[in-house]
């Protein structure tokens, strides 16, 4: 193995973890009060109305396909049966019609920050790192599917990528696993890696937020200004 291949599949993904995990404990013991995503909504919701959930559910379908890909093994799903064949027509149906969809969505988002003042003012330089980040990451995991699978006629993955993705958490990494994978994936996974390392850094920190406190906490009580309106008499101060 060269260097380069050392750096990209053994010293990267560590680093990005490293990144991504410290920066979020960072980030939220230094700024919870950014810790958002800053919604513009008020500022132009027709463009956010279509564009935000094809990107938003876009990107679930994208993220339970990466799960089902990498984290779960061939001979799970064999196992339960489902041969391959079956296996690679469920990936790239649903995961082309997915990244199709979060493309169009991330697509209308830019759109609408070039497009529409007041969204474009409010965007930050990190907002415009991440939009680039994101873009290219996207793009090129559609790219690799639809060349490699579509295309090319298929690219098993899972004797590959998939293994040397299980061997990081275990602290046993196998970088010659990616030695004959497509340049295509490897550059997906590298803009993967480097997201993840800005990740902790720009509004996507709301993704790992969820509001798990809404049904306890204690209800908002509304009082008239006037007095003739009020449920019950209000009573002199001083």
């Amino acid at each position: 193995m060269s260097m380069a291949e050392l750096v990209l599949w053994v010293a990267m993904p560590y680093l990005s973890i490293v990144m991504l995990v410290g920066g979020l404990i960072w980030r939220y013991r230094t700024d919870q009060f950014g810790w958002t995503s800053r919604s513009s909504q008020w500022n132009e919701p027709a463009i956010l109305r279509w564009a935000s959930p094809l990107f938003h559910f876009g990107m679930l379908f994208v993220f339970l396909g990466h799960i089902l890909g990498l984290a779960i093994p061939e001979s799970w799903t064999t196992a339960v049966g489902i041969p391959e064949i079956v296996y690679h027509y469920i990936s790239m149906i649903p995961g082309t019609l997915a990244a199709v969809a979060t493309l169009i969505g991330l697509a209308g988002l830019i759109y609408r920050r070039v497009v529409v003042k007041s969204v474009r003012l409010a965007t930050t330089r990190m907002d415009v790192v991440m939009y680039i980040l994101l873009g290219i990451a996207i793009a090129l995991g559609a790219w690799a599917t639809i060349h490699q699978q579509i295309i090319g006629g298929g690219y098993d993955y899972r004797q590959t990528i998939s293994p040397w993705f299980r061997t990081i958490p275990l602290l046993r990494p196998s970088p010659w696993l990616m030695a004959s994978v497509p340049l295509d994936y490897k550059l997906h996974i590298v803009s993967a890696m480097i997201l993840f390392c800005v990740w902790p850094f720009t509004r996507l920190v709301h993704v790992l937020s969820a509001p798990l406190a809404y049904p306890t906490r204690p209800a908002i009580v509304y009082r008239s200004r006037d007095e003739h309106l009020a449920s019950a008499p209000g009573r002199r101060g001083w």
